[in-house]
């Protein structure tokens, strides 16, 4: 079974709402383990063989700044080769945040099991759905 890194980051409980959608998705289909961008590095990265990853917006559609991007940053150097999913959730903007933080990643060598799914405030059944299917193309 493969093991999956569920890394994310929730100040209002929106993206983690969508990380649970992500962990039923990926229930019986792999080991998924919960993790606190604080508490996730570099050395993690060969312990998973797939990872998802989770970050609201914040400010200026920008990732959370204080925990998340310092862990993002760290592991950057890392991505190639490695399948992933982005998701979170906005409160305003157009998701600029998200498609910087795809183009980032597929600059990193990351490849994107599906398309990363973002939430207007808390995640809607269609963005549940698209979360689930996310989590579904991350181990197949």
């Amino acid at each position: 079974m493969k093991k999956v890194a569920l890394v994310y980051y929730s100040g209002t409980g929106n993206t983690e709402a969508m990380a649970n959608a992500i962990a039923e998705g990926l229930s019986g289909k792999a080991e998924v383990d919960t993790i606190d961008p604080s508490a996730f590095g570099p050395n993690d990265m060969d312990s998973y063989d797939a990872f998802a990853f989770g970050c609201p917006a914040m400010g200026a559609e920008v990732l959370e700044e204080d925990v998340f991007e310092p862990m993002f940053s760290s592991v950057e150097s890392t991505l190639s080769g490695k399948k992933i999913i982005l998701f979170g959730s906005y409160g305003w903007g157009d998701g600029e945040w998200m498609r910087n933080w795809e183009e980032r990643c597929r600059e990193d060598g990351a490849i994107l099991a599906h398309d990363p799914v973002i939430a207007n405030e808390a995640p809607d059944e269609d963005a549940i759905n698209a979360l689930k299917e996310a989590a579904s193309a991350l181990v197949s």
